[in-house]
């Protein structure tokens, strides 16, 4: 019997070790690369989809202060708060199997990502979720954050899961910042947008980053650090990604934590701040959430945080928690799995992960349309 056991443990270490070994991870210094026919993959049909990023970049001004306030001129009070920078051109990688099959452009250039940020704020919640300072996702958050951000009838009932699949309709000002101001409807005018009738927490998908913001706010409460310091030593250094990304806020957003100023960051760019970050980087972060969040053998966030992100919420069924699902009505064009998701970013930043066929693309300034059709140049190399 004992002899058995030991059998089964051997065989079952000998199968772990040969699991660990098929996945390849980066070190901090080497980036192995391999040609698209050596994993499998039709070189011409790589290339074409690289040339296709190539030619098709986002029209938007490299300016980005002038494209932010083109992007969301109709958007009343709206203004730049936080750092921007001057945008690069088209860049880009391709993973097969975690190794890099193509690159394009400037791929160590640090740039804004906009609402890429919030997939990585996602993650910032799924670590205090992994680590038990949030016990229950469906709790409201003003349980936890008491100071009469979700004080009233209606905030009152919003949960970390309304926040985290923009489903909250929490009404406020924060940073200066009014709700109903960020991405109004079309229709009306300001006394419409500012006496509408609240909608029930969980019923409507309505993207904000004042309510995507006041999630982060609320994260830093419970952390009580900055939240760039917790992604950093948690997950950013233990991908060894660069010392080059940074995390901002507005020049306002500084909060008392315990008797020290603190930035809440932001969710994203259109007011400024958010991640900047080069595309090296991003392809760590798509490639540990492709390896379910465990970097070479290292489980840095939970699986259940990774099948969380990819489950449709009630309110819209193209969207998880903060990561985008290649499903319902933003499903990309042709027969491109459903199982598909990604980060997504104003200007056309991407980083898009497909576990069934062990790829991870990240583009920069892409046109944003034109994403689907690079995605079928790309898996049409299979």
């Amino acid at each position: 019997m004992k002899k058995l056991s030991l059998l089964f443990l051997f065989g079952f270490l000998n199968l772990a070790f040969s699991t660990a070994q098929q996945n390849y991870f980066p070190d901090k210094n080497t980036w192995e690369e391999r040609t698209p026919q050596s994993l499998g993959l039709k070189a011409d049909s790589i290339q074409k989809a690289v040339d296709f990023a190539l030619a098709n970049e986002y029209s938007g001004s490299k300016d980005l202060r002038i494209a932010i306030l083109e992007g969301f001129r109709k958007e009343p009070y709206h203004h730049i708060a936080g750092k921007t920078k001057k945008r690069g051109g088209p860049a880009g990688m391709i993973l097969k199997n975690g190794y890099i099959v193509a690159k394009w452009g400037d791929i160590d250039r640090v740039d804004m990502t906009f609402s890429v940020t919030k997939s990585y704020l996602s993650t910032v919640c799924g670590l205090a979720y992994d680590e038990g300072l949030i016990k229950d996702l469906h709790e409201p958050v003003g349980k936890m954050v008491w100071d009469g951000t979700f004080e009233g009838e209606h905030n009152s009932k919003v949960t970390w899961d309304h926040l985290l699949t923009q489903s909250s309709d929490w009404s406020g000002t924060l940073f200066g910042m009014k709700d109903w101001a960020d991405r109004p409807p079309k229709e009306g005018g300001i006394d419409d947008w500012k006496y509408r009738e609240l909608k029930t927490p969980g019923s409507n998908f309505e993207y904000n980053d004042v309510r995507v913001n006041i999630l982060s706010y609320s994260l830093l409460q419970i952390w009580r650090k900055p939240l760039p310091m917790v992604l950093k030593e948690k997950i950013m250094d233990p991908i060894d990604a660069s010392p080059t990304w940074r995390w901002f806020g507005y020049e306002n957003s500084f909060v008392n934590v315990d008797g020290v100023m603190m930035q809440s960051v932001s969710g994203g760019g259109h007011s400024g701040g958010g991640i900047f970050i080069n595309t090296k980087d991003h392809a760590r972060l798509g490639l540990l959430f492709l390896r379910e969040g465990n970097w070479n053998g290292q489980q840095l966030i939970s699986k259940d945080w990774v099948n969380k992100i990819q489950q449709s919420s009630s309110a819209n069924e193209s969207y998880g928690y903060m990561w985008w699902l290649n499903k319902g009505n933003r499903k990309w064009a042709g027969d491109l799995s459903e199982n598909i998701y990604y980060a997504a970013g104003f200007g056309g930043n991407y980083i898009v992960v497909d576990k069934e066929h062990d790829i991870v693309v990240v583009t920069r300034w892409l046109e944003p349309r034109k994403i689907g059709e690079m995605m079928r140049m790309v898996i049409g190399a299979l």
